[in-house]
């Protein structure tokens, strides 16, 4: 008897892993969250136990006491029970708590990984999150939090890293976002690349900068990438050569 914390991707059904897909074809029992594509779930066999636990905002949700509950409930009940969360299931998903409170309950748990948004969601709007010569690392950080407050995170180090920014959970919060970095030393200039519903039919890329990221209104869920890279799109490039490319961004080819 095992819970699996399986990762079901990004958005796009076919960004599944090979072991995901597997595992959910065998599944006793699927326990899965509001964003998972349908095609998806719909992998489960005949008679499987199917369990939404999603979160949705403004509407009452299952606390995630309730969801451990259930998790370690069905885990004792079933052989193969998967839990399904949206990207990777310990990046930003809970994962962690919810593998503790089945290691507790002695429950067996296994750990499968999922593509992130946080690199998906940038690869598919054609945008490196490092780049030779312009950006040697990222940083992945949630706006879940307040970013008005740096209880949670540094923005101030955060603006002068130099590096890529990957911000997700941030739909709702663009204006704070933008005013935390720019009070912590980030030029008002600096390249801003919005990607909503990325590697789905209804992905939106909107480009703008810091300035502008505090206008934006953006749909969720969305990805937010801050940084030189932000201003590629290395898939619209077949006119240009690719040292011509790294120049427009201020790189030696």
């Amino acid at each position: 008897m095992t819970v699996h914390l399986v990762g079901a991707g990004p958005g796009d059904p076919d960004l599944l892993t090979v072991r995901a897909a597997n595992l959910i074809r065998r599944a006793d029992a699927v326990v899965y969250d509001r964003l998972v594509d349908q095609a998806v779930i719909e992998l489960a066999p005949p008679g499987a136990e199917l369990i939404c636990v999603g979160k949705t905002p403004g509407a009452p949700s299952p606390s995630q006491d309730e969801i451990n509950a259930i998790l370690i409930d069905r885990g004792r009940r079933f052989e193969h029970v998967v839990r399904l969360k949206g990207g990777d299931p310990f990046v930003f998903g809970r994962g962690g708590e919810e593998a503790s409170a089945l290691r507790e309950a002695d429950v067996a748990t296994e750990v499968v990984p999922g593509v992130t948004s946080a690199v998906a969601a940038p690869a598919a709007a054609g945008i490196p999150v490092t780049l030779r010569g312009v950006s040697s690392g990222f940083t992945v950080v949630t706006a879940h939090q307040d970013p008005s407050s740096d209880r949670w995170l540094n923005w101030d180090a955060l603006a002068q890293a130099g590096t890529t920014l990957v911000i997700l959970m941030g739909a709702a919060r663009t204006e704070q976002i933008a005013d935390r970095l720019r009070a912590g030393g980030m030029a008002d200039d600096t390249p801003v690349a919005v990607i909503s519903a990325a590697t789905t039919p209804r992905q939106r890329i909107d480009r703008t900068d810091l300035a502008g990221l505090r206008h934006l209104r953006v749909a969720s869920p969305a990805t937010i990438v801050v940084g030189a890279v932000a201003a590629a799109d290395v898939l619209a490039l077949s006119e240009l050569s690719a040292a011509d490319a790294l120049t427009s961004l201020g790189a030696a080819p």
